[in-house]
């Protein structure tokens, strides 16, 4: 079979390295960093700074596909002229339009990292995370103009370990696509898959994250806030203000424990300037724990300093 791989970074990488596993014949691939950039940009980049999933591409002797968006005549002429069998989807934000989904010769697939109908969007490693999930995992399904919403063809579950960072769960999802695509790339080249229609009662929806949601509120249990830090690394920084300054707390270095002073909620419990370290009472009662604390920003170089002098323990954040 002929493929066409659309996608970007780990996700992008598995998806090809699961073709070239399975046998196919990769006639292009399209990144997401090209769609994003300039052709000055991107051969400066590609020169000095080259991402992971272009080095990977080149060191394997793929064809890198021009186009700058999926529904661009560029990229419908590509599908056409290359005989694109499947036209292969994972990590890409655009949206399809259906001439586009309809026009390989057998179907377009979108490799959705989570167990559909459950956490629909752009990023549920997070929300996985968040909610405190012990299974996750990836869907193969059949692209519709409705994002995360087509019947599905297969599914691979991964467990959610108890201090995955959004980063540990990412790389074990994408590692399962691989081996799933393979699979099911093979399944496809000799047998009959029937695709099954998502349950729409069971489906669940998270939007991007925004700014308000770095945000740490201790009034949540220790457990809460936990899961809250671990899972936005490493997408992006959780933290907390402090007299108009925020502290980011370092995602491997949390620990949960007992609050012998019975001192209320979101009270400073302890503070340790070398280890920069600082212990916050939570909404349950419980304190977390958080080592190697840094000011956000240029100013991270003082957190020592600034822990010592400033973040007082019974004072509240």
């Amino acid at each position: 079979m002929k493929v066409i791989i659309v996608g970007n970074g780990e996700m992008l990488m598995n998806l090809t390295a699961g073709c070239e596993d399975a046998g196919c014949e990769i006639v292009g691939v399209l990144r997401s960093e090209r769609s994003r950039m300039s052709c000055l940009k991107q051969f400066f980049k590609n020169s000095i700074n080259p991402s992971k999933d272009f080095t990977y591409l080149q060191s394997h002797n793929i064809r890198e596909l021009k186009s700058k968006s999926v529904n661009s005549k560029q990229f419908k002429k590509e599908i056409v002229t290359l005989d694109a069998d499947i036209v292969l989807v994972g990590s890409w934000g655009e949206k399809f339009k259906k001439e586009i989904i309809d026009l390989p010769k057998m179907c377009t697939i979108n490799v959705h990292p989570s167990l559909l109908p459950k956490y629909r969007g752009p990023n549920p490693y997070i929300e996985v995370i968040k909610n405190g999930e012990k299974e996750t995992g990836v869907t193969f399904h059949l692209m519709t103009e409705q994002f995360d919403a087509g019947p599905i063809l297969m599914q691979k579950k991964t467990d959610v370990l108890e201090n995955d960072t959004g980063k540990e769960l990412k790389t074990r999802v994408t590692n399962a696509a691989r081996e799933g695509i393979k699979e099911l790339l093979q399944q496809l080249d000799s047998d009959i898959i029937i695709p099954l229609e998502q349950n729409e009662s069971l489906a669940t929806y998270y939007k991007k994250i925004e700014t308000k949601d770095l945000l740490i509120d201790f009034k949540q249990s220790a457990d809460k806030v936990s899961a809250k830090i671990r899972a936005l690394y490493p997408f992006a920084k959780a933290c907390f203000s402090h007299n108009s300054h925020f502290l980011v707390p370092n995602p491997y270095k949390l620990k949960i424990v007992e609050n012998k002073t019975n001192a209320p909620c979101s009270t400073i419990y302890e503070t340790n300037p070398k280890l920069r370290k600082i212990s916050v009472v939570c909404g349950d009662g419980n304190v977390l724990e958080m080592t190697d604390v840094k000011l956000f920003g240029i100013l991270n170089i003082i957190s020592d300093i600034y822990i010592k002098l400033r973040i007082k323990v019974g004072k509240k954040v």
